[in-house]
This record gives C-alpha cells, structure tokens and sequence, in this order.
C-alpha cells in the first residue's frame, strides 16, 4: 500500500531534533511520496537538501506562501521565477490569498496569486492553493483564469459542499484532504462523504494540523494513514482502494 501526502513541511525547524526519524516512520506507515510546498526565499533549501538525500520519497514544489507576500513582493517573486527557471518542480505552491491574520496586502496577495497562476500555465506545472477567510477572493480569480492550462489541488479543504463542487467543476483540480476530515465539530466530514475519492487527495500539512488522537501535538507525515482511515470510514471504500486512488491522482496532478 502505496500513500501520498501531497502537503507536508518536512524542512520546518518542528523537525529539528528528528527529521530523519519522522520520515522513516512516514514511510514505515505506508507514505512513500512526500510532496513539499515553498514558502518564501527562507525555506528553500531546506527544501532542495531533502530532495537531494531522498530523491524517492521528496519531491519539492516552488511558490511564494500568501503570509510571506508584503510590500516587497516584488522581490520574492523574483526568486521565485529564477528557480523555476533553473529547476525542475513538481508544481507551483503554495500560492493563494489568506485574510485570517491580516489583510493589509491583499492587493498584493491577488498579484502575487495571478502572477504565479500565469507561470505555472506557461510551464504547465499544477498550482497548489493556500485559502484562509479567502474562498470567495480565490474562486473569484480562478474563474476568470480558468482555461484548459489550469490545474491543481486546492490544498486543506475545509470549505462547504458548495465550494468543494465549485473547485472540482474546474475539471483538473483536486481537493487536499488532511486532519480536519477527523476533528468531531469540524463539519468537513459530512462535506467528504458526498464526495468521490476520484476528487480527492490526502495531506498532513504537517507539522500542522495533527489528526485525531493527535489533535494539538506536532503532525508529521506517518499521521496520513489516520487521515486515509477517516476517508476510508466516510466513503465505505477498503483503505487499500483509498491509498490506490489518492496516489492515483497525486501521479495524475504532479507528473510524478
């Protein structure tokens, strides 16, 4: 049984003390493929030295973090086009809008957001979005840039059955699943349960987000298999069926 988390931080300083730990219980639990987002000109090395010790098990993507977008976007977005232009990245991420902390750039989070939108159409490279207190800011921009180009997960889904349907209608887009899908009063499982493993893939966003019995405690990646349970539980499928189809589109939406 083969697992994907589509969305993991495996370079974040939570790993100081055991990164090479986690990522062997990862992989002892099933999660061989472990796809990992940018965040700013801060994390990508982190980044690119995982993926040059496990180049079977890390795959990097290249973006700006809505969070890191401020007045001097401009230069982050620079970087960003330079290793895109000198490396090979399994997409564009993680990219998107986030209004929950602050919404002094939102102007330049939009650009932000359709800039990297338009490089990833030029290299034909998925986007990975990052949506907080922004779902009607984001659908809003993809439905003006939809086209045969555009492609992605929408990465820690935790929208209504509305929006999920919205998303999956743009034809190659996925939904991120993670540890929300098993946090009682979080409502996202009632949302998944009317949904297709076809739509579906499965993340940590670790160290974030841990899934329940980890609820609040650091997540890492051998947590997914708590997350494919839940999935599994929710849509009556075997839990082998939900590793095959998940990974099954990871393959589809990443080329790898």
């Amino acid at each position: 049984m083969i697992l994907t988390d589509t969305h993991t931080h495996l370079y974040s300083d939570k790993f100081a003390d055991d990164r090479i730990q986690m990522i062997e219980r990862a992989v002892a639990k099933g999660v061989h493929r472990l796809f990992m987002p940018n965040i700013d000109n801060s994390s990508i090395e982190g980044m690119m030295q995982l993926v040059e010790k496990y180049p079977n098990h890390c795959f990097p993507m290249m973006g700006l973090h809505p969070c890191s977008v401020d007045a001097n976007v401009e230069n982050e977005l620079n970087i960003v086009k330079q290793q895109l232009a000198d490396h090979s990245f399994c997409a564009v991420g993680e990219i998107g809008i986030d209004l929950y902390w602050d919404k002094t750039f939102l102007s330049q989070q939009e650009f932000a957001f359709r800039k990297q939108i338009e490089w990833a159409k030029e290299l034909n490279l998925p986007i990975v979005i990052h949506c907080r207190e922004a779902f009607d800011e984001i659908l809003a921009i993809l439905d003006e840039v939809n086209d045969d180009n555009l492609k992605g997960i929408f990465h820690c889904f935790t929208g209504n059955i509305e929006q999920a349907k919205h998303i999956i209608g743009y034809e190659d887009f996925y939904l991120g699943i993670g540890g929300v899908v098993t946090f009682k009063k979080a409502g996202l499982d009632k949302v998944v349960e009317q949904l297709s493993i076809n739509h579906l893939v499965l993340e940590t966003d670790s160290p974030y987000l841990a899934p329940s019995p980890y609820r609040g405690k650091r997540n890492e990646s051998a947590y997914l298999l708590n997350v494919a349970v839940k999935v599994a539980e929710l849509l009556h499928l075997p839990i082998e069926e939900v590793a095959a189809i998940t990974t099954k589109n990871s393959i589809k939406i990443f080329g790898k």
